[in-house]
């Protein structure tokens, strides 16, 4: 029997990449500058449009000073994540 994992929410996670940029008050063009991503690129994943790669998420984190794990645990909101259950 497979056992799906239940979806990420990508949205979560995109807001939490806005919420961080925004207590910074940096713009889109600080946050690029600072990640060495294109600003086309920033706008795109913040507002939706695309997901990015582990390597853009891995510049935005370290531009951001945020914690790797912390950041990516957005993506189980509204469930458990894995390696919480007692099975």
């Amino acid at each position: 029997m497979t056992i799906l994992p239940p979806d990420p929410d990508l949205n979560a996670l995109r807001l939490e990449l806005a919420r961080l940029r925004a207590a910074r008050g940096w713009s889109y063009d600080e946050l690029a500058a600072r990640s060495g991503l294109g600003r086309r690129t920033v706008i795109e994943i913040e507002q939706g449009r695309t997901i990015g790669t582990l390597r853009t998420w891995h510049a935005l984190a370290h531009a951001l000073d945020a914690q790797f794990d912390v950041l990516f645990s957005t993506l189980c909101r509204g469930h458990d994540q894995p390696g919480d259950s007692e099975d």
